[in-house]
C-alpha cells in the first residue's frame, strides 16, 4: 500500500523524522525554516564535513577559510605538518581573526585587540597583559579546535567530539574515493581552482541533483549537442543496463554513468583516444613519455565515470568536487573545484590546460551544464512553495532495486536510489536526540 501525505494528516505537525517515507519526502523539507535550523544542529554540527583537499595546504603556514555548517573556520597546516581546523573566532571578544579565503601566514592576529594565535590555534600573545594578572592565563584560551581527520587527501572536520572515526563513517565509499583519485593519470591529484555561486534553493535540492541521472539528457541537451560524437555517445547512458547507482550506506551513494571508466586502472587498450586530443598526444610524446603513459594521462583526463556523493556536503563528481554550504532554508552556496594532475610541469601542464577547458565547458559559470542545473534547482524551490501538502517523490526504480554482490541497494542510473540513501541518513540524524 502506498502512503500519501494529505492535508488531513496535518503534515506541518509531524516531527521531522516522520517527514521521510520510503518513497517520498514532505515538501515542507525544502521550505520550513524550523526544519533548516534543526538540520544545522543535528546534521551539519554532528556529521563529518568536508573542508579542504590536502593540495590546498602545500606547506607549513598554508591556510584556507571556510565553514562547517554556518560556523566559520580556518583550516591550517602547522609547522609539525599537522592539519588543524580552527573556529574563526577570537577567544577575547569574538571577532574573526582571518578574512582571507586562502594564503600563507605565520599565525593569526585579531584586528580588534591584537590577541595572536599560532597555526595550531594556541594563544601566543596578549597586548598589555598586566590587566590579566591573577585573572586569566594563556592556557586553554586558544582558538577552538575541531576534530579533523583525512582520507585519500580529503580533509574533514566535525564539531562533534563523539563522532565515529572518519574512515568508519565513510565506510564503503572509501573504495570509490580511491578510484576517483586515479584520474591523476599516474600522478597525485591537486586543486587547480575554485569558483563559487549561490542559488535560491534548499541545500537538499542540490544534494539530490548529483545522484540524479534521470535529468541529464533533458536538462543538458544543449551540452550534448555541443560536444563531439565520442563524448556524446559516452554520456548516453539512459538505456545502458550496466549504468547503475549504489547506496553505499551512511547516506553516501555512487552513480556510475560510464561504467567502463569506473576504475581507470582497468584498460584493455581497445578504446581509442578521442581524435580531438591528437595535438595533446603529440605534445606529450614530445616530452619522452612512452605510449602507455600518454594513454594513461589522456584517458584519465575526463575524470572517472561516476559521481560519488558523500553525505552531507561534498560530491566527487567525475572530474571535480562540488561543495554545498547551506545559508538559509532557501539559499545555498555552491563551490565547483577543478582538479588536475600534480607532476612535472612539462608533462602535467598541457594535460591540466585541457582539463580546465573541459571543466569550463560544463561546470564553468559560462558553461553549458551549471547554468542549466541552477535554473532547475531554482524552479524546484519556487514550485515547492505551492501545495505544501504535496510530497516530493523519490520512488523511481524502487520496484527494480536489488542488492549488488557487495550487498549495496542498487538500481539503474536513472533511478532515485542515491536520493533514498541520503534521506535515510537525514532521517537517522534528525531522529537522534
Amino acid at each position: 500500500m502506498t502512503v500519501e501525505f494529505t492535508a488531513a494528516e496535518k503534515v506541518y505537525d509531524l516531527a521531522p523524522a516522520e517527514l521521510v517515507r520510503h518513497d517520498r519526502v514532505a515538501g515542507r523539507m525544502y521550505t520550513d525554516p524550523e526544519i533548516f535550523e534543526l538540520e544545522m544542529s543535528k546534521i551539519f554540527e554532528r556529521a563529518w564535513i568536508w573542508v579542504a583537499h590536502e593540495s590546498e595546504l602545500p606547506r607549513a603556514g598554508s591556510f584556507k577559510s571556510t565553514h562547517v555548517g554556518r560556523q566559520p573556520v580556518i583550516v591550517t597546516k602547522d609547522r609539525k605538518g599537522n592539519i588543524n581546523t580552527l573556529l574563526n573566532r577570537c577567544r577575547h571578544r569574538g571577532a574573526s581573526v582571518c578574512e582571507k579565503r586562502s594564503g600563507h601566514a605565520n599565525g593569526f592576529t585579531c584586528p580588534y585587540h591584537a590577541w595572536s594565535y599560532g597555526l595550531d590555534g594556541t594563544l601566543r600573545g596578549i597586548p598589555y597583559p598586566d590587566g590579566y594578572e591573577d585573572v586569566m592565563g594563556k592556557e586553554g584560551m586558544g582558538l577552538k579546535k575541531l576534530r579533523t581527520e583525512t582520507y585519500a587527501g580529503m580533509v574533514f572536520a566535525t564539531l562533534d567530539s563523539d563522532a565515529q572515526p572518519l574512515e568508519k563513517y565513510l565506510g564503503d565509499a572509501t573504495l570509490w574515493m580511491d578510484r576517483f583519485f586515479k584520474q591523476g593519470g599516474g600522478y597525485p591529484v591537486k586543486v587547480l581552482g575554485t569558483h563559487r555561486f549561490k542559488f535560491r534553493g534548499n541545500w537538499k535540492i542540490q544534494l539530490e541533483n548529483t545522484t540524479d541521472g534521470y535529468h541529464f539528457p533533458i536538462v543538458h541537451r544543449s551540452w550534448m549537442a555541443s560536444v563531439d560524437s565520442e563524448t556524446s555517445d559516452m554520456m548516453s547512458f539512459m538505456t545502458d543496463p550496466a549504468a547503475i547507482t549504489h547506496d553505499l550506506g551512511n547516506g553516501h551513494s555512487v552513480m556510475q554513468m560510464v561504467p567502463e571508466h569506473s576504475d581507470l586502472d582497468v584498460d584493455d587498450g581497445s578504446e581509442p583516444l578521442q581524435g580531438r586530443f591528437d595535438d595533446l598526444v603529440s605534445e606529450l610524446r614530445g616530452t619522452g613519455l612512452d605510449d602507455a603513459a600518454v594513454r594513461k594521462l589522456v584517458r584519465a583526463m575526463h575524470g572517472t565515470g561516476f559521481n560519488l556523493n558523500l553525505f552531507p556536503n561534498v560530491s566527487m563528481s567525475i572530474s571535480f568536487f562540488r561543495i554545498l554550504r547551506p545559508i538559509s532554508v532557501d539559499e545555498t552556496w555552491i563551490e565547483h573545484v577543478a582538479l588536475g594532475s600534480d607532476g612535472p610541469p612539462e608533462i602535467v601542464d598541457p594535460v591540466n590546460r585541457e582539463r580546465l577547458r573541459v571543466h569550463e565547458h560544463f561546470q564553468g559559470p559560462f558553461g553549458f551544464g551549471t547554468p542549466d542545473d541552477a535554473e532547475g534547482w531554482d524552479r524546484v524551490q519556487r514550485g515547492a512553495i505551492g501545495g505544501p501538502e504535496l510530497p516530493i517523490m523519490v520512488n523511481r526504480g524502487l520496484g527494480r532495486e536489488s542488492a549488488s554482490e557487495e550487498g549495496w541497494p542498487t538500481s539503474h542510473v536513472t533511478d532515485e536510489t542515491g536520493m533514498r540513501a541520503a534521506y535515510g541518513k537525514w532521517k537517522e540524524m534528525m531522529s537522534d536526540d
